[in-house]
């Protein structure tokens, strides 16, 4: 038997509420994650109904809103996951923003989604092994959702398993022990490059200015077709012309998507480069 009474119609509201909040569809499949995600916020409360879980969320969207949203993204990350990325990035367009950024000597890169920091920390990396570190103005935004991870992210501490995707070399370079050895946190040169902040996809962007690089992977898999769309192109309108997105290794645009030049790999650069 069951701790907490859940329901269809608890599941349907739930779904419901999720798609309206951030554009993420949960389907008849994932109602066992959404039961276990949520059961914690039900102990806290000391609910014995997902009904009465609903209700106080109604009744309290301020305070419970962002523990609900937060409890039910996915935030599986690594250090240079999809590694083919970050050599592209390397050898092509950091190289190529130095050229062609000749005037006003910035580059903007965009993390969107970023989770519990990976995968700004390594686009750093990268930049600080490509860019000079005099004369030019590099910023990298990191957004996401989930407040938790945001928080977790801006610490930039990591346990011994969770660097083991990085080269030693980099790990002497821009992480510090612990003295226990069990923990290693970001050097502050490192982390000065990033700027995090809390961004909802489907709410108003407020940023400005446009990206050299958008990375946004394994984000729009959530989304429906008609979500994707729209977020494409939002992406490119916040990229130069020529820049370039990158999207997790499941992840793929429609041939009907004409703002893009699909590079392989889930590499796309916007038409007009």
């Amino acid at each position: 038997m069951s701790e907490f009474i859940f329901t269809d119609k608890d599941f349907k509201s739930i779904a419901g509420q999720v798609y309206q909040a951030c554009g993420i569809v949960l389907g008849p499949h994932k109602r066992e994650m959404v039961y276990s995600r949520l059961a914690k916020r039900l102990r806290q409360y000391g609910f014995t109904k997902f009904k009465q879980y609903l209700a106080f969320l109604e009744q309290h969207p301020e305070q419970e809103l962002s523990h609900f949203i937060n409890a039910l993204t996915t935030n599986l990350t690594s250090f240079y996951r999809e590694k083919h990325h970050f050599d592209y990035l390397e050898k092509e367009l950091l190289p190529r923003a130095l050229k062609e950024n000749t005037r006003d000597h910035k580059i903007r890169i965009w993390s969107a989604g970023c989770s519990t920091g990976e995968e700004p920390y390594s686009i750093a990396m990268s930049v600080a092994k490509v860019c000079p570190r005099v004369g030019w103005d590099i910023k990298i935004l990191a957004t996401d959702l989930d407040s938790n991870v945001l928080h977790s992210a801006q610490q930039g501490v990591y346990n011994q398993r969770q660097v083991t995707g990085i080269p030693e070399p980099l790990l002497k370079t821009w992480f510090l022990k612990s003295r226990s050895g069990e923990q290693m946190k970001v050097k502050q040169a490192l982390q000065k490059y990033i700027t995090f902040k809390r961004l909802n996809l489907l709410e108003p962007w407020p940023m400005k200015g446009q990206f050299d690089v958008i990375f946004c992977r394994n984000v729009v898999i959530y989304f429906d077709k008609v979500t994707k769309e729209h977020l494409y192109n939002l992406f490119a309108q916040r990229l130069k012309p020529g820049g370039h997105l990158f999207l997790g290794h499941s992840e793929t645009m429609g041939k009907e998507q004409t703002q893009f030049n699909n590079l392989g790999r889930t590499m796309y650069s916007k038409v007009g480069s």
